[in-house]
């Protein structure tokens, strides 16, 4: 098997995860500068074997879509063109940045780590994964 890859796209950073190859376990990857998303994107892919990727759709909570919308459908329309063997996929990703940082109070994090925001994308990503994969076993 291969790694399920997940993003949580910013207009400034972006959030990775990735799964283990059986797909069993979600761990926060890194988090990048989304101007170099990309990139850093296609060279993980050559380095790693990866079946698909998920991609937070960012959505407010009554469902409509937020204003980061647009530039998420424009990376996913530019990643399918140019990375077809590897499809991309919309995921639901509501409540993770809440859900993030609960995690961190949870883990016992000072005020001052739960302040860094690329950790909180990190640490949506893997919450982002960690659904899509429990979906998959629903």
């Amino acid at each position: 098997m291969a790694r399920i890859l997940s993003i949580d796209y910013g207009k400034k950073r972006t959030g990775l995860a990735v799964s283990d190859p059986l797909q069993i376990i979600a761990g926060g990857l890194a988090t990048v500068s989304t101007s170099q998303l990309f990139d850093f994107l296609k060279d993980y892919i050559a380095r790693e074997q990866v079946e698909r990727i998920v991609i937070g759709e960012p959505r407010q909570p009554n469902g409509q879509p937020s204003e980061n919308l647009e530039r998420v459908k424009q990376f996913v329309n530019r990643w399918r063109k140019a990375v077809p063997d590897i499809p991309i996929e919309f995921y639901d990703e509501r409540f993770t940045s809440v859900l993030a940082h609960q995690a961190m109070i949870d883990g016992g994090l000072r005020k001052k780590a739960r302040q860094d925001k690329a950790l909180v994308d990190e640490i949506s990503a893997t919450i982002i994964l960690e659904d899509y994969m429990r979906s998959l076993k629903l």
